[in-house]
C-alpha cells in the first residue's frame, strides 16, 4: 500500500510539473499574470488557523507567492498519492476515464478552498477563465493518471 502511494505522489508531481507548464505557456501566450488566488487563499486559512502570514508588504507578499506555489504542489501531489492508493483498492478505470476522473478532482480540490473561503466566486468566472482553469487540470489528469498506469505496468 505504502509503495502505491508513493508512486501516486511521483505521479501526482508529474502532473503538477505538466499543469505548471500549461498554465506558464498560457501566461506567455497571452502575456496575462500569475492568478493572485493562490497567495489569497494562503493568507485567509493563516489567518483563520491563528498564524497570519506576517512581514512588511514586499516580505508578507513573497512569502505568500511561495506558499501559494507550495500549496499547489502539496494538492497535484497529494490528490496524485490519493488516485494511487483507489488504484490499489482496484479503481482502475481505462485512461480516457482516468485523466478525467483524475482532474476533476484535481480541479475540486484545488477551486474549492477558493470558493469556500470566498476567495473566488467560480459562477462570475468568463469562458476565458474556465479554459484557462480546465485545461491545465485535464494535462495534470492526463500526465498523473498515464504515468499511475505506466508504473503499474513495470
Amino acid at each position: 500500500m505504502f509503495t502505491r502511494i508513493l508512486r501516486g505522489a511521483a505521479a501526482g508531481a508529474a502532473g503538477t510539473t505538466a499543469l505548471d507548464a500549461v498554465t506558464y505557456a498560457d501566461m506567455a501566450g497571452r502575456a496575462r499574470p500569475a492568478s493572485e488566488t493562490p497567495q489569497r487563499t494562503v493568507a485567509v486559512i493563516a489567518r483563520r488557523v491563528g498564524h497570519p502570514v506576517e512581514g512588511d508588504s514586499d516580505t508578507r507578499a513573497n512569502r505568500l507567492t511561495g506558499l501559494g506555489a507550495l500549496s499547489g504542489i502539496l494538492t497535484g501531489v497529494g490528490v496524485g498519492a490519493a488516485v494511487g492508493l483507489l488504484r490499489d483498492a482496484g479503481l482502475r478505470p481505462p485512461i480516457w476515464a482516468g485523466s478525467l476522473l483524475v482532474g476533476a478532482v484535481a480541479m475540486l480540490v484545488a477551486n474549492a478552498p477558493m470558493a469556500g473561503l470566498r476567495v473566488s466566486d467560480p459562477r462570475t468566472w468568463s469562458r476565458t477563465d474556465w479554459v484557462a482553469d480546465i485545461v491545465p487540470h485535464l494535462a495534470y489528469g492526463f500526465t498523473t493518471y498515464a504515468t499511475l498506469v505506466t508504473m503499474d505496468s513495470e
